[in-house]
């Protein structure tokens, strides 16, 4: 049994799925988001899109920092978070603008005090407020704020993003094809709308990463922040504070601040490539739960996928591996390990994706491929060993 899954988390969500098997899958079902007809406005040629996600245990992170150091700024992270994990997911159908949010706040509130709210909520409006600035609209309705402190031990960040969408407009990932190329975009550095250097973790696998690379010191000083249940051999197993610094291209960086770089949006890179060239795009994968497996969920049942041009994991995954001595079997499987999208398209394409996403400042490459099989399977090749799935 993984780490993982002593932990009490899931990075397929096995039975979450399971769960679900028999809701309708809407329109589309290799679609990244369900599709579903506009039931709001009765339109033929209009489609509804909902989605709901969040920060996850990253917040029990920003709960540490903000303990440890006093920044209570670090809380505008998981409001860029919570809202990113909305509006990537939806850009792998194609819509990315004219969006409605509405933010869930669960609080403990004898932990969590009025002034992490106005972070949260006011760093929200602030991620909008830039994301205009790029042609991306996202109308923020409010939402709801509960203190449940029965419920959860410090605070849980989530929302819901919805659209109506043109159907010509969609990305269904139907396109899909033998042949296409695979661009991956990073997830990590600085790009023109990043505030600092990003260390590229994004907003899934931070349950291993806190517990993998964070000391003892804080199961004993913030028992708030795991399940009393949990074996000690998996609660905060590694050496690290939160203000340990490591180096990262020459500069010192804080763990703490690896840990909290925010998720970064790929909205002005889908927007600017889909309204420039939609015919290039066949199909979105964000790298989010189930790391770099999460395309098999997508492309179409006929294909196998091979992944032999990945980025070099940055600095944050080689700690997290450090910490766990995880496989890079599990580490592929758990975290987008610096390329959280993939964008597939025809080989004469790929040089225009990449010039799109390097105007921005994101570095963009070919990593793989699609080919015909009869044996359905991920192939990821790395400098070490073949990993397949």
């Amino acid at each position: 049994m993984s780490l993982y899954d002593k932990r009490g988390v899931s990075a397929q969500k096995e039975e979450v799925h399971a769960a679900v098997r028999k809701l309708d899958a809407g329109l589309y079902p290799r679609s990244f988001c369900k599709i579903y007809p506009d039931f709001l406005g009765g339109k033929d040629d209009i489609v509804n899109i909902m989605h709901a996600d969040g920060a996850g245990t990253k917040s029990i992170l920003a709960y540490l920092y903000w303990k440890e150091t006093g920044d209570v700024s670090v809380w505008k992270g998981i409001a860029q978070d919570a809202i990113v994990m909305n509006l990537d997911d939806l850009l792998c159908v194609g819509v990315y603008d004219n969006l409605v949010f509405n933010s869930t706040i669960d609080r403990n509130k004898k932990k969590i005090p009025g002034e992490v709210l106005e972070q949260v909520i006011n760093g929200s409006q602030e991620c909008f407020d830039k994301l205009a600035q790029y042609g991306v609209r996202v109308h923020y309705l409010g939402g709801e704020t509960a203190d449940v402190g029965d419920v959860v031990r410090t605070i849980a960040v989530n929302g819901t993003m919805t659209a109506r969408w043109p159907k010509k407009k969609l990305v269904t990932n139907e396109k899909i094809g033998e042949g296409d190329v695979i661009v991956g975009l990073a997830s990590f550095g600085a790009c023109t709308y990043d505030n600092a250097y990003n260390s590229g973790l994004g907003s899934n696998g931070l349950t291993s990463a806190r517990h993998d690379v964070l000391s003892k010191y804080y199961a004993k000083t913030y028992p708030e922040t795991f399940e009393p249940s949990l074996e000690e051999d998996v609660v905060y197993i590694g050496k690290h504070k939160l203000t340990d610094t490591v180096e990262v291209d020459g500069n010192d960086l804080s763990v703490g601040k690896l840990l909290l770089s925010p998720t970064r949006t790929y909205a002005p890179v889908v927007k600017t490539l889909l309204e420039e060239n939609f015919e290039a795009v066949h199909g979105l994968i964000h790298c989010s739960g189930g790391g770099q497996t999460k395309c098999m969920k997508y492309v179409p049942g006929n294909l196998s996928v091979i992944k032999d041009n990945l980025f070099p994991p940055p600095v944050i995954f080689k700690l997290i591996q450090q910490a766990s001595n995880a496989s890079a079997h599990e580490m592929y499987q758990v975290f987008n390990m610096g390329c959280r999208l993939e964008i597939y398209t025809s080989e004469k394409h790929a040089d225009q994706v990449i010039s799109v996403a390097e105007r921005f400042g994101i570095a963009a490459r070919v990593i793989g491929r699609t080919v015909k099989s009869d044996q359905r399977q991920l192939l990821i090749k790395t400098v070490e060993e073949e990993l397949r799935y």
